[in-house]
């Protein structure tokens, strides 16, 4: 007997705006994450600090083509099914269904495209695991509304929740609601559409935001479950554990602060309320929620069904008013653990801290979890053949999937599957790079856009099969 359920859904993530390219085509609008660059400014602008609603001259926008998933979805999906995935994780452009946003109307060619995706999935019996907004919203609903401070946007996401799970129903059982919820703390544009103005309180508007997304996610709950019974509906937040700096009580409650905040909207769409920290913290600084007649009845009525999460490293914290040496991670900064190593770009390496996050979040909700992405994001050097020895991602991979195990055995925690992130190399959302490649499939395409966007395997694409094959029994390197 293996210590995997039988029905685990193995797999890959991506998102739409990391690969799928034709950002204009088949009627498709611009979206947030179309005008944002690769290069210096990227950072600015993606925690709404720069303005950017365009494309400007002088800019390399990676999104425009990514790696051209809207033209190779085929033969993706093919080398995905000979990897033996159960599930793919991908998501929505919004604006390829509602060009401007706000349309009576969606785009036929938007909705066939996911249609033909979705079947072409279901001919190798992948079964699609869809996020509804992977830091994506059309231009025009920030220029027209400001993103997600305004309530019109929770109707005008409704509308798409509409429209995707009656068009869709049968061939998508499982939806995510928002990726990396918490995330619009830290990437403002990116997470939801938000560029700040002079002047305004940032930390109110990021609530405001965060109340309309939260309403909206409750609301996607409600309607999925009216069109179809069996269709599962999870939250995903951006998780790694907070550990303290020291054992010092002030580190102690510096991580205990940071781990809360983290999951402070998860606990909403978990619990169905607010945590009282929260609202404390909200009344100290005097910021109001734009609550309105029945939303919290919705949010409690309306919880999700399952966990779903990132995990690429646990984080430290200190409450010592010193400034301490930080690291990368996901957007997030963190202070250095001296006992992990790091990743070419900063990110520590904490396979432990994997299965401390996940007995974190079972503990903390009771739901089943899933875990929707973990990877190893390198600078891989394929020979004249695409072929790329990647034994440092088998590496990661294979002692994150043994943590994974022990938490399943020994822990009993419920976890429903796991995919990893960028099962084919894709355009990095951190820092808008190709070079940062997580795929078991490498494209040939470099930070400037050249390249023949020819597919080929690399040395993880026969490791990962075996897994799957396996049931993740042998995670011994080929």
């Amino acid at each position: 007997m293996t210590i995997f359920p039988k029905d685990f859904l193995w797999g890959g993530a991506t998102a739409a705006n990391q690969v799928e390219g034709g950002y204009d085509e088949d009627g498709r609008g611009l979206a947030n994450v179309d005008v944002v660059p690769h290069g210096e400014d990227r950072y600015k602008i993606v925690t709404g600090e720069q303005k950017n609603l365009s494309f400007q001259d002088g800019y390399y926008y990676p999104a425009k083509e990514a790696v051209d998933f809207y033209h190779h979805y085929k033969e993706d999906i093919k080398l995905f099914a000979e990897m033996g995935f159960k599930t793919y994780r991908m998501s929505i452009a919004w604006s390829r269904i509602f060009p401007n946003g706000d349309e009576k109307e969606p785009n036929e060619k938007g909705l066939q495209f996911y249609e033909d995706v979705f079947k072409e999935l279901k001919k190798y019996d992948i079964e699609p695991l869809v996020t509804i907004t992977h830091f994506d919203i059309p231009i025009h609903l920030i220029k027209e509304y400001g993103g997600w401070r305004n309530r019109k946007v929770v109707d005008f996401y409704e509308k798409l929740c509409r429209v995707l799970f009656n068009r869709f129903q049968g061939l998508v059982k499982y939806w995510l609601t928002f990726n990396e919820i918490n995330m619009l703390f830290h990437a403002p544009f990116m997470g939801a559409g938000i560029v700040f103005e002079p002047d305004e309180n940032k930390e109110q508007v990021l609530w405001n935001a965060a109340h309309h997304e939260l309403v909206a996610s409750a609301l996607a709950t409600k309607i999925a479950h009216e069109v179809d019974s069996d269709i599962q509906v999870g939250c995903m937040v951006a998780a790694g554990q907070y550990y303290p700096n020291t054992p010092h009580p002030r580190d102690v409650k510096a991580a205990q602060d940071d781990n809360r905040e983290n999951y402070s909207l998860i606990d909403v769409q978990s619990r169905g309320e607010y945590p009282s920290y929260v609202l404390k913290k909200l009344e100290r600084n005097s910021i109001d929620l734009p609550i309105q007649e029945g939303d919290m009845k919705l949010l409690k009525e309306h919880t999700v069904d399952f966990i779903s999460f990132s995990y690429y490293s646990s984080r430290v914290s200190s409450g010592d008013p010193e400034e301490l040496e930080k690291v990368e991670g996901n957007i997030f900064a963190s202070l250095k653990n001296p006992y992990l190593d790091e990743s070419e770009w900063g990110w520590q390496i904490d396979p432990l801290g994997f299965r401390i996050t996940m007995n974190e979040l079972y503990d903390r909700y009771k739901k089943p979890l899933f875990v929707v992405e973990n990877g190893l994001g390198a600078v891989d050097k394929p020979d004249e053949n695409g072929y790329v020895e990647d034994d440092y991602r088998i590496d990661y991979l294979k002692q994150h999937i043994a943590t994974m195990k022990d938490a399943i055995e020994l822990d009993g925690i419920e976890v429903m599957g796991y995919t990893t992130w960028g099962c084919i190399d894709l355009v990095s959302a951190g820092t808008g790079e190709m070079k940062k490649r997580y795929g078991f499939i490498y494209v040939d395409k470099d930070n400037n856009g050249g390249g023949t966007l020819e597919r080929s395997k690399k040395k993880s694409f026969d490791w990962y099969k075996k897994v799957i094959k396996t049931n993740g029994e042998d995670l011994e390197t080929i």
